[in-house]
């Protein structure tokens, strides 16, 4: 009985030092960005830079998550030091920090790839005995979002200069310009962008214009998007790059667009953008790959269709083109970053920020 006894007490012993679970449902957890919240416990991350921020203590801290298809990878800062998770099939918990420092500590996870890599549901955290959550930190005042394609999602960035642009290690959405641009505001952003995407025509059968009003990223599909839950100050629209492709070099559409028909199609895409965010201030960007080498037509496109809403009467609308630099493929970090700096000032001015 002693020895019954004795390992009970031992049994209950090691219920103290057990770790904390965390449910994703917990009100001091703050997400960004698109994300399912149909089961509150189980919220699904597709859209490219979707993120999660908490300040905790303890001095451990596991994430445990539910991919779709063993595609994602996800940027877990803690104390701002980065851990990358390449997110396996299926339910698991990383471990991502152990023999952190008693007092508060600061967490941020961020979805690194995008849509087409699949949805990822979280699942909640793990901390070591003793720890907890804190109070969040406050919401940024100000909200940007961003509308584009491979450029807008980061795809390649983090690639060589002189290596391959599609392996999906290398796609860091944290590191776009869009991230790095809304970081240097202190804006809250909405990131809905897709890798091979254009306003006409895609290398797939869907369109900016059938895939803005998703709540789900992953591919075509009938999830709806609640515009009124989240309305951003600023809009920065960067398309057109898979059209020059696939219009004037693969020659995919047939009958060929005219002019007239390239600037009405993307007008009225922005014009639907507006009708949504009427009070935005809407930036029409394009680059810096080769859609705005020199002698291109679709800078010009990008500037007529601008030209036309504010004769119409829209005088809360810009356009900024990414300066062409001759590299041939995806824009690398340092690009970002020369891109973001253009685009932070130019928002500066024009929204008064």
């Amino acid at each position: 009985m002693k020895f019954k006894a004795g390992l009970l007490a031992l049994l209950l012993s090691g219920q103290t030092f057990s770790s904390v679970m965390v449910g994703a449902d917990n009100a001091q957890l703050q997400y960004t960005g698109r994300i399912d919240f149909a089961d509150r416990a189980k919220p699904v991350l597709s859209w490219p830079g979707t993120s999660i921020a908490a300040n905790f203590t303890g001095s451990s801290l596991s994430v445990t998550l539910d991919d779709q298809l063993g595609k994602n990878f996800f940027n877990v800062f803690i104390d701002d030091k980065p851990v990358v998770i390449e997110a396996a099939q299926g339910s698991k918990t990383y471990a991502v920090a152990s023999g952190l420092q008693a007092g508060a500590h600061r967490l941020l996870i961020t979805k690194r790839t995008e849509g087409e890599e699949g949805g990822t549901v979280f699942k909640g955290l793990e901390l070591a005995d003793g720890g907890k959550l804190l109070p969040p930190p406050p919401r940024k005042q100000r909200h940007i979002e961003f509308f584009g394609d491979s450029i807008t999602s980061g795809m390649g960035n983090e690639s060589p200069d002189d290596g391959p642009d599609h392996l999906l290690k290398d796609k860091n959405n944290y590191l776009s310009y869009a991230a790095i641009t809304a970081r240097a505001l202190d804006a809250e952003a909405h990131i809905t962008s897709q890798s091979g995407i254009g306003v006409m025509i895609s290398w797939f059968p869907f369109t900016m214009p059938d895939f803005y009003d998703q709540l789900s990223a992953v591919g075509n599909n009938d999830s709806h998007w609640d515009f009124s839950s989240w309305t951003p100050d600023v809009v920065v629209v960067n398309l057109f790059q898979n059209d020059r492709w696939l219009i004037d070099r693969e020659k995919r559409l047939s009958p060929m667009p005219d002019d007239a028909r390239r600037i009405a199609a993307y007008r009225t895409f922005v014009q639907k953008i507006r009708a949504l965010y009427p009070r935005a201030y809407i930036v029409c960007a394009l680059g810096s790959m080769d859609a705005v080498q020199e002698g291109s037509k679709w800078p010009g496109y990008v500037r007529t269709a601008v030209d036309q809403m504010r004769d119409g009467g829209d005088q809360r609308i810009d356009t900024i083109i990414f300066p062409w630099n001759g590299f041939g493929g995806h824009p690398r970090v340092k690009q970002h970053q020369a891109n973001a700096a253009l685009l932070t000032d130019f928002i500066r001015k024009k929204a008064g920020w």
